[in-house]
């Protein structure tokens, strides 16, 4: 059986500053493209059947710089929609809303392009990832090239909890690898937000 190869986009300025980066599609700063090489020589020795990435360009730049080859852009692995909180930290939604917790309050509707998603959307979206994804884990290693709060949903997914058990997963860093796998027939988080 494979394991489930989570890389989370290299640095964007927005991930530098703590801006919510949702459906924005925002370019790797220098230090990203560099965080992203640096993962191609741990990536080489995988045998990768299949390889995944959000469609935004910080995460198909990224998995260019690692050295992935085959990569299949899916809609499904998209950042949450962060709705009116897009673009800005956790102060200055806090600013207007005291005591704001993502994963219990979500997020508020905003723009056309930013209509907003709720922890359940994104949990749906995680779990038809991982319903493809499951099969070909049979036949070794697949790789995922997503985002901070998505990669958190899909784990808790992976281990059967609730997604707002998301919240106990520590935010991987920008161009890391967190790894999932089975250990006695059971998911496991086998490693996370290495660099």
């Amino acid at each position: 059986m494979g394991e489930l190869i989570m890389i989370r986009h290299g640095e964007t300025e927005w991930s530098r500053t703590g801006q919510h980066g949702g459906r924005t599609d925002l370019a790797l700063t220098d230090a990203g493209v560099a965080a992203a090489e640096a993962l191609a020589p741990k990536l080489a020795g995988r045998d990768l059947v299949a390889v995944f990435s959000s469609p935004l360009s910080r995460a198909l730049r990224t998995a260019e710089f690692a050295g992935l080859s085959g990569v299949t852009p899916d809609a499904d692995l998209v950042e949450w929609d962060y709705g009116g909180y897009e673009g800005l930290t956790a102060a200055q939604i806090q600013q207007m809303r005291p005591g704001w917790d993502l994963w219990r309050d979500g997020v508020v509707p905003g723009d056309a392009d930013h209509p907003g998603e709720q922890l359940h959307q994104v949990a749906a979206r995680t779990d038809a990832v991982l319903e493809r994804v499951r099969p070909l884990l049979n036949d070794g290693d697949v790789a995922i090239v997503a985002h901070g709060h998505l990669q958190r949903v899909l784990t808790s997914r992976w281990l059967g909890l609730d997604p707002s058990a998301s919240r106990l997963f520590g935010h991987p860093h920008p161009g890391t690898i967190s790894i999932l796998g089975l250990e006695h027939e059971q998911p496991v988080v086998l490693a996370w937000s290495l660099p």
